[in-house]
């Protein structure tokens, strides 16, 4: 398994990953945008076939902010999400970045524990945080 820089011709594989992944995915240009303006975007793949991918942000000067983080179903046994995340925060420790954001719906128990496996805490709630109207959570890792 090997994780790697996202490159535009892994766009068309993230959006199918993207759309088996969420109920409101992201529109391919917003995936595509999101690179060109220099989101750290990384993919993970197995045996040369993209699987997984994670898209993030340094908000502020010592905050990231993961964007969204995804693998295939059929690859989700494998820690493919564990090791894209991993990726991710040495990435903001390399940058001195000491607190990493994200959100996530607050009925996603699965993700919520996969987020806490690595010292995420819940932070807020967010009551209709998402477009259907469903409550999310803010999370936060102290590095």
């Amino acid at each position: 398994m090997l994780v790697r820089e996202f490159r535009l011709h892994d766009l068309k594989r993230v959006f199918e990953i993207e759309k088996m992944s969420f109920s409101e995915p992201y529109d391919v240009n917003i995936l595509k945008q999101l690179h060109n303006i220099g989101a750290g975007f990384l993919v993970v793949q197995e045996n040369s076939y993209v699987i997984g991918y994670i898209i993030f942000w340094v908000k502020e000067l010592d905050k990231g902010h993961i964007i969204s983080i995804a693998v295939d179903k059929n690859y989700q046994k494998i820690n493919a999400g564990s090791k894209l995340l991993d990726t991710c925060i040495n990435i903001f420790k390399s940058f001195d970045i000491f607190k990493i954001a994200l959100e996530v719906r607050a009925n996603n128990h699965i993700a919520i524990s996969f987020y806490q496996k690595f010292g995420f805490k819940v932070s807020e709630f967010l009551p209709k945080y998402y477009e259907n109207g469903d409550d999310g959570l803010a999370m936060i890792l102290e590095l």
